[in-house]
């Protein structure tokens, strides 16, 4: 796991334990846990994205422009119905509503993260402008 993996999933854990009264909080901090325990980190999750043929979905949300939206249906088949029950199962969720609230979170998390529109090649975060750019997200 690289330096930038693992700051965004402190970034996103301390984003999840600031939010109270709804489930953005945990749905960042499972976003943030997705990305560290992906093997490969978020350069890892984006190439499973593009080996299950959403390249071009994933691309979006690393690259600059309008970020495109991906299915409850499509999360669940590149993250696997394993990883889907046990991150409902932490949230109280149900599987179909884990995967539809993954579906709305997980391309503005990618999006913030990837600024200038390339995956970081690790080292190097201003853990500050970080905190900054995920303050934003909603789910």
């Amino acid at each position: 796991m690289g330096l930038f993996d693992s700051i965004a999933g402190q970034v996103l854990g301390s984003l999840s334990q600031g939010t109270q009264g709804d489930h953005t909080g945990g749905l960042l901090g499972a976003v943030g846990n997705l990305i560290n325990s992906h093997p490969g980190g978020l350069q890892g999750l984006v190439t499973a994205f593009e080996q299950q043929g959403l390249g071009g979905v994933v691309a979006s949300w690393v690259g600059t422009g309008q970020n495109l939206a991906i299915s409850p249906e499509q999360i669940q088949s590149v993250l696997g119905n394993q990883q889907i029950q046990a991150l409902a199962q932490s949230l109280g969720f149900s599987p179909q509503d884990a995967s539809a609230k993954l579906a709305e979170l997980l391309p503005q998390v990618v999006d913030k993260l990837t600024p200038q529109g390339q995956l970081p090649q690790g080292g190097g975060v201003d853990l500050a402008g970080l905190m900054g750019m995920l303050g934003g997200l909603k789910a």
